[in-house]
């Protein structure tokens, strides 16, 4: 049950805070306002007046609009395009451009925007096409702007100029109702906060009368109102993806022996341009070496070619003693990469089979998965329980369908298949993506004791704070180049941020 008696206050000229540990209800409650689901049972009131919302139709017809974490945007299209979309200005039967151009121009004005309504969506950076999202509900005229993760892919300078929109929405009347697991993030722009846990809303408070911990505490199961007021300590063992603090890694960095020496590698992305365009890396064994960057900078391609899963258009190296020429996925595993892709179902499921098949992919002809030429369907099924009990994989079912199990469980079954295989070299695209705290807290882990154990891990990932948390270097991709390499002594999320955008070097 996604949602069971989830209450929610929603006040005009506020800044309202959703937070809660993945599969907490927060979007199913969102889905719910902007009449994407419906709810079995229970009110919804406006203005004191019963609702019944079929549609996001009827939705938007209220005032209600939302920017969804994944862009509803044609990229082919114009700025003005997509804003007007559904709603085009006509002239003798087609759609007027200058005019649809002048109304999105005046919108964005309206609330300080800079956009150009003739450009097109795919040449925008992520934050501005997030802004097309949000111009498209305002002038659609939304009174109530639910926002679901709008950080997610966002720059710490792309952040701020959002926190920036978000509180001048608030102060012209507007409500923006915010959903968001960056805690520290939240409280630095909220008015209130609203916690979920479990499909139920467990407490609401005033964003400058909690701190991060108690609300991490609220969002695990470990606290009450009382506590989120008095600020308990976090004793989840969730790390810096709870708190949003970038902490130092205990560990140190290795000198062991390169595991990855690559040298202006070349590749084209699935739409034949160039997506990596000379990048030059190396990894040694004992290190995490993070791979920042917006999305669509690169970093899948790089993946892609690490693993064998790309063609290496130019460039060289080496990976594991074998070359990067020619490798091909088999090889790979075969010289002891470890691979947990961006796409799951597409690259490291197949959701068909059930949990201990996958858990056995790749591995399938050797102990404990077989016994011989034979499976060894006994050993198989203890170590995928094993899997499955430190994992925490719900339900802890070795013979359920893959695709019986929620995103964030099929994520725990191919993280913990990868790592049970010893790997040498580890890539990591995306590894938390979908885990609730806990889970998050788990993988940090295990990735540090992956280190621990002399395997070298390059981790790619969108969390900017993920990245400073957890690395020993980052290598930070702009347009498929490399614009920055930081030893971890040298971190700094607004360099790096900077760095991302594709800025020079800061020497001030």
């Amino acid at each position: 049950m996604s949602l069971e008696d989830a209450s929610l206050d929603i006040v005009p000229g506020e800044l309202l805070a959703v937070v809660g540990e993945n599969g907490a209800g927060k979007s199913s409650l969102m889905n719910v306002l902007y009449g994407l689901y419906h709810p079995d049972a229970g009110t919804f009131l406006m203005d004191g007046k019963p609702v019944r919302l079929k549609s996001p139709r009827d939705a938007i017809a209220r005032g209600i609009g939302m920017v969804h974490q994944h862009f509803m945007l044609v990229p082919t299209l114009t700025v003005a395009e997509n804003v007007v979309l559904g709603r085009e200005p006509t002239r003798r039967g087609l759609l007027d451009l200058d005019r649809a151009c002048d109304e999105v121009a005046a919108t964005a004005k309206r609330f300080g925007f800079q956009l150009d309504p003739r450009a097109r969506v795919d040449t925008l950076t992520v934050g501005s096409q997030q802004k097309v999202e949000i111009v498209k509900a305002l002038h659609r005229g939304a009174q109530v702007l639910i926002l679901d993760e709008p950080t997610a892919v966002l720059t710490p300078q792309e952040s701020d100029e959002l926190a920036q929109v978000m509180r001048g929405l608030v102060q012209q009347g507007r409500t923006v109702v915010l959903i968001s697991h960056k805690l520290k993030e939240v409280l630095g722009v909220a008015d209130r906060v609203a916690v979920m846990r479990r499909g139920r809303t467990v407490a609401e408070v005033r964003a400058s009368e909690t701190t991060v911990s108690a609300l991490a505490s609220l969002m695990v199961g470990e606290g009450s109102r009382g506590a989120a007021l008095t600020g308990v300590p976090v004793t989840s063992g969730a790390d810096t993806a709870l708190t949003g603090a970038v902490a130092p890694d205990a560990g140190t960095v290795s000198t062991g022996p390169i595991v990855l020496d690559a040298k202006d590698l070349r590749a084209k992305g699935d739409n034949g341009r160039p997506a990596l365009q000379g990048v030059s890396l190396t990894v040694h064994a004992g290190e995490i070496v993070g791979i920042a960057g917006v999305d669509g900078n690169g970093q899948r391609e790089l993946a892609e070619v690490l693993t064998g899963l790309r063609v290496l258009e130019g460039g060289a190296g080496t990976l594991l003693g074998g070359p990067l020429v020619g490798l091909t996925p088999a090889k790979a595993k075969a010289r002891g990469v470890g691979h947990v892709p961006e796409d799951r179902l597409a690259r490291a499921v197949v959701k068909a089979m059930t949990v201990e098949e996958n858990v056995a992919l790749g591995r399938h002809r050797q102990p404990p998965f077989a016994r011989g030429p034979w499976v060894d369907f006994k050993g198989r099924r203890e170590r995928t329980n094993q899997l499955l009990t430190t994992y925490d994989v719900r339900p802890p079912d070795p013979t359920v369908a893959l695709q019986a199990l929620s995103g964030g469980n099929q994520q725990k079954v191919v993280v913990a298949r990868e790592l049970d295989a010893d790997p040498k070299l580890l890539v990591v695209v995306q590894p938390t993506r979908g885990l609730d705290i806990g889970a998050v807290a788990q993988v940090h882990a295990r990735l540090r004791e992956a280190k621990a154990r002399g395997a070298g891990v390059v981790m790619v990932s969108l969390d900017l704070e993920e990245v400073l948390a957890l690395s020993d270097r980052v290598y930070v991709l702009y347009e498929g180049r490399v614009t920055g390499h930081f030893p971890r002594k040298d971190l700094d999320e607004r360099e790096l941020g900077r760095r991302m955008l594709g800025a020079e070097p800061d020497h001030g």
